[in-house]
């Protein structure tokens, strides 16, 4: 695998070993992957902005450090990375989907871009979002079929980690935009628990819902992008200080506990209900306890909650922008702008005393399994007029909860499933451990056909 023409399949955790043992050159592995986006992102559209020139230059000076500093390299050492166009980047674009905005030049890097550049990453450019990660859908194309959508608005780092035109990229969750990307796109994402990871230099869509995430190709990769990116920011009010645990899921987790989410089954279409009870058989099989669960609020309701606190919330966050740009704006993002701005504030403090209840019984799933077990989406990717149906990764937004999606297999029309993994608060590194396990019992979904 040291070869150029096969460089842009490493995965991050491949790519690190091997420039740690000198077998392969973080230049050469920049070059594969632009040559890579060269020769496919003129039909995947996953990206923003490419800033090869930089991502070479950082790489010659992470090859120097390797023969110079050895003992200083990072984990990501030599690792490409994407970042989602609403994540700052130093005198980089950031333009958020939104016109005037276009040119647009931070100063300072996203806090979770600064962490994986010190352990070593490289940044790669930015990937393509939908306007202000909220709506229409994007430009980006699904890498299995051009007329299916690649999901929402971290699409461009959905597709281009899937498309091979990255080893991974950040992404950001309000909704399910991190966990449904990965899952039309074929590839492993995650969303840590809510103040995991900073958002510092992140756009805000509405603060007490937004998550950083991950889009990867591996669960080794997720755990080390999250080592790399978790800890306490001061300059994030909503950031957790909290201790960084061990996330490598290297230990052996024994036979895991899976709770059923039933609940996800009923708004599922029958191919994936079938194929997530086929995979559950599958575990009980190889030495995991499947039991069914149910939640004790209706899913109607969650999803009232959340949409009545993100709506809100993300009305606020717009509205001097709104008011100088209304032209600027999508129309339907614009009417559901505005729409917010009408929702009485009774409304939103109600929203937030449902919500406690329902993350104190959510809390309560846990209380003999390690993890849920659901489709990580009702169906497999429908067509490009939509981002997709949200409703399976919503809950796990409202309640701050952590969640991993694993491709699990393909539709009958040849099209990415996944499976989702939900952990109890701060349950990351048994998420992982069980992510890591089922991994290595699912059929490898292959590569896309670009």
């Amino acid at each position: 695998m040291t070869e150029a023409t096969a460089l842009h399949e490493l995965t991050a955790a491949q790519a690190a070993g091997l420039i740690r043992a000198r077998h392969v050159s973080p230049v050469e592995l920049v070059g594969a992957l632009l040559e890579r986006a060269r020769s496919v992102d003129g039909l995947v559209r996953a990206w923003e902005t490419l800033d090869g020139e930089r991502a070479l230059a950082a790489a010659r000076a992470a090859e120097a450090m390797l023969r110079e500093r050895p003992e200083e390299v990072g984990p990501l050492h030599g690792v490409p990375f994407g970042a989602k166009d609403v994540f700052d980047t130093a005198d980089l674009r950031t333009s958020v989907g939104f016109g005037p905005f276009e040119d647009r030049l931070p100063r300072r890097d996203a806090e979770a871009v600064v962490r994986l550049k010190r352990a070593g990453g490289i940044l790669l450019g930015k990937t393509v979002t939908t306007q202000f990660a909220v709506m229409p859908p994007p430009r980006t194309r699904n890498p299995w079929a051009e007329d299916r959508t690649p999901g929402g608005s971290s699409s461009g780092s959905g597709a281009g980690v899937a498309a091979r035109e990255a080893p991974l990229a950040l992404g950001t969750q309000t909704n399910g935009s991190v966990l449904r990307p990965a899952a039309f796109n074929g590839v492993v994402g995650l969303k840590p628990t809510y103040g995991r990871v900073s958002k510092r230099g992140v756009f805000p869509l509405a603060w007490s819902l937004d998550h950083v995430g991950v889009l990867a190709r591996s669960v080794e990769d997720c755990a080390l992008f999250l080592a790399a990116a978790a800890g306490h920011d001061p300059e994030d009010a909503c950031s957790a200080a909290r201790t960084v645990p061990d996330f490598s899921g290297r230990q052996r987790p024994g036979s895991p506990r899976f709770g059923f989410l039933s609940d996800a089954l009923d708004r599922s279409t029958p191919e994936v209900a079938a194929h997530l009870a086929d995979v559950a058989r599958r575990f009980e099989a190889a030495g995991a306890v499947v039991r069914e669960v149910r939640l004790e609020d209706s899913m109607e309701t969650v999803l009232a909650v959340h949409q009545v606190i993100m709506q809100t919330e993300a009305a606020e966050v717009h509205a001097r922008l709104l008011e100088r740009h209304p032209d600027s704006y999508d129309l339907r993002l614009r009417a559901y702008l505005e729409a917010g701005r009408l929702l009485p504030g009774a409304s939103y403090v109600r929203a937030q005393r449902l919500r406690r209840r329902i993350n104190a019984n959510m809390e309560g799933c846990f209380a003999d399994v390690d993890v849920l077990l659901l489709p990580t989406a009702t169906e497999a990717p429908p067509g490009t007029e939509t981002t997709g149906d949200r409703s399976l990764q919503t809950p796990f937004s409202l309640t701050g909860l952590p969640a991993v999606s694993l491709p699990s297999g393909l539709s009958s029309e040849r099209l990415p499933l996944a499976i989702q993994l939900v952990g109890a608060r701060w349950q990351e590194p048994r998420l992982l451990e069980v992510a890591r396990w089922c991994e290595e019992r699912l059929d490898p979904v292959p590569a896309p056909p670009v």
